[in-house]
């Protein structure tokens, strides 16, 4: 299985997870964990995600998350989890 790390943050808005998890799901994506929460009108959501088989490619899904960030008023950024795992070693 091969997993990536998903980040989102902006401010709180309708919408936000549903758009998320909806494409998602569109482009074969599990969600095997998922944290969020709000502070102060801020929107932090955290997903580890199984990528074994993206339908377009995992370059085509961080593309098409930005894209959904965009639209939405987040920022969404995707790492494997070995590249985001190398990146937070002590």
């Amino acid at each position: 299985m091969k997993k990536a790390i998903i980040t989102v943050v902006g401010h709180d808005t309708v919408g936000i997870i549903a758009s998320v998890c909806s494409y998602l799901a569109e482009q074969n994506v599990n969600i095997l964990d998922i944290s969020q929460t709000i502070v102060n009108g801020y929107f932090n959501m955290m997903m580890i995600a199984d990528v074994t088989e993206p339908k377009s490619g995992f370059s085509d899904l961080v593309t098409g998350l930005d894209e959904i960030g965009k639209k939405v008023g987040v920022m969404i950024h995707c790492q494997r989890e070995d590249i985001f795992d190398s990146m937070h070693r002590v």
